[in-house]
């Protein structure tokens, strides 16, 4: 079994390292001793040749994924599946966020080759569903925007009927590099409210706002109401049952589609705390009320994550009733 703890492992050296004019995390203090680990958070670890093949794959095309570099809890199970969620534009992002295990710094040039990789790697793995994120680059003037829509035109040409979903970050509010992504035609355009709106200024960095994130999703159907949405929300940094709803009221608003909710769980020391292991009758009763919000679809569990196990909500959601 692995134990799903706080400490997941340790940042690497490169996560020190501080974007220009900002600082790296800050140490945390120490926090309270939760209780010992809930059953619902030990599985066990998948095992077959698929798991072997996908990160060999990955490691031979010099790719990165989301699973590993921000020690998802899901990576052995998605990879056992012969998925993954690629991360593009490299592994390094310039921003500062307390509940990411991503490494933060100067990150390098954008590997203009990668675009076709990502391709090959979807292609190889037979992805129905192929899913694409990144790190914040706001060094780049347009955030990363061409590169993201280069991303998702290579693999729409080497494999046409692959379903595309992208996590995009905010691009730092701006439009036009939004319309970039929003016209390379993605099947799904994730952008994720991360936790409620007290919480945000403490849980991610001071230029990813809340309402800059709702804003985001507006846009997205303001550029094309066809595109399915999404967003995410993570639980058990101390947010009230109130405060939850509100945030889903808040996404529904701006017309999100699909919603995930699923727990916090701390990637190092270093990082922010977890407040609670919240219970699965407490996601169960969150799924049930977003149901009846009007969300397409919502999956809610202590495991979920944005994109975790993705191609099967967003074909769920498809039976439902099609286009937006």
């Amino acid at each position: 079994m692995i134990a799903l703890n706080s400490d997941i492992s340790a940042l690497d050296a490169e996560s020190s390292m501080s974007a220009s004019n900002h600082p790296p995390l800050a140490l945390q203090p120490p926090s309270p001793v939760l209780p010992s680990l809930p059953r619902w958070l030990k599985r066990k670890v998948p095992k077959g040749d698929a798991n072997h093949f996908t990160s060999r794959l990955v490691g031979e095309l010099g790719l990165h994924t989301v699973c590993d570099h921000a020690k998802c809890p899901n990576r052995m199970e998605c990879y056992a599946r012969k998925t993954a969620t690629f991360m593009i534009l490299g592994s390094v992002c310039t921003r500062a966020c307390r509940f990411c295990g991503v490494a933060k710094g100067r990150p390098a040039p954008p590997d203009l080759d990668e675009p076709r990789r990502v391709a090959e790697a979807v292609f190889r793995l037979g992805l129905e569903h192929a899913v694409i994120t990144c790190v914040t680059r706001d060094d780049l003037p347009d955030g990363g925007a061409e590169h993201f829509a280069k991303t998702i035109r290579a693999i729409k040409q080497k494999t046409p009927t692959t379903l595309v979903e992208v996590l995009i970050p905010d691009f730092r509010g701006d439009r036009e590099a939004l319309k970039r992504v929003v016209d390379a035609q993605p099947d799904v355009i994730d952008h994720n409210i991360e936790t409620v709106e007290r919480l945000t200024p403490k849980v991610r960095d001071r230029r990813a706002t809340y309402r800059q994130s709702l804003t985001v999703l507006e846009n997205v159907k303001k550029l094309d109401p066809t595109r399915y949405t999404k967003s995410s929300i993570m639980v058990g940094l101390g947010e009230t049952d109130e405060e939850i709803l509100q945030t889903m009221r808040d996404l529904r608003a701006v017309g999100v589609d699909i919603l995930t909710i699923g727990q916090y769980l701390r990637p190092s020391p270093r990082h922010i705390e977890v407040v609670e292991y919240v219970h699965p009758d407490k996601f169960a009763h969150w799924k049930e009320i977003g149901e009846a919000m009007g969300f397409r679809y919502v999956a809610a569990g202590p495991l979920v994550r944005s994109s975790y196990r993705a191609g099967e909500f967003f074909i769920k959601s498809l039976l439902k009733g099609g286009r937006p």
